[in-house]
């Protein structure tokens, strides 16, 4: 009914508007219909949320000495420590991962050459929705240093609650058709916005020449 009411809107528009007021109608009706773009391709209605992707929750940080990379994966957190200056692997150190008042100690794993947490109690908090906090305590040789980050993980997908909109099933089905909808009903527009300019030409040529015969 909304789409049905759109149009007769405009159609009405079309009668009674100049030209250039038509075309900000057609215009104001396309830019309106769900599902617009923004400037870098965002949809306008999910503005400021985060973009959904495949990459696994993980922490990258820095120090003067070493740099690390922690992944959350296969029930473990992975963590590959380098020095920062040569990126060096830094092997066979001690490595201590503190987060929510719960620390392990990390194994080094030689075969891969990277460090590994298996500790349940901390693998189920850092699992949980939300920003988790590490701190990792590195000691390799003479040398000790902390590194800190942030860990997120994120909420798990759920369906459409009250004035969502559902993106899975018969939802994201739903919400194709209304897209689609929509943008037939913009097509729609703008070709009444062309039959209406080739109208007025041809009205203004009649006039003209009928104006120019009675002279």
């Amino acid at each position: 009914m909304n789409i049905i009411l759109s149009i007769r809107r405009f159609l009405h528009a079309l009668r009674h508007a100049s030209l250039p007021l038509a075309a900000a109608l057609a215009c104001n009706f396309a830019m309106a219909a769900p599902g617009a773009h923004g400037p870098g391709g965002e949809h306008l209605d999910e503005a400021g949320r985060p973009a959904a992707g495949t990459a696994l929750p993980r922490i990258v940080a820095k120090s003067e000495l070493f740099e690390l990379v922690a992944e959350l994966k296969g029930g473990e957190l992975v963590i590959v420590v380098d020095r920062f200056e040569t990126n060096e692997p830094v092997l066979n150190a001690r490595l201590e991962v503190a987060s929510g008042g719960l620390e392990s100690v990390a194994a080094f794993r030689a075969e891969a050459g990277d460090y590994v947490v298996a500790d349940s109690a901390l693998l189920k908090t850092l699992g949980t929705p939300g920003e988790h906090a590490l701190l990792f305590t590195l000691a390799a040789g003479k040398d000790t240093d902390l590194l800190d980050g942030t860990l997120v993980m994120p909420g798990a997908k759920t369906g459409a609650g009250e004035g969502g909109h559902a993106h899975d099933g018969e939802g994201a089905h739903d919400h194709e058709r209304e897209r689609g909808v929509w943008i037939g009903a913009g097509v729609l527009a703008l070709g009444l916005l062309a039959g209406f300019v080739w109208w007025r030409r041809r009205h203004r040529q009649r006039r003209m020449l009928s104006e120019g015969a009675a002279s």
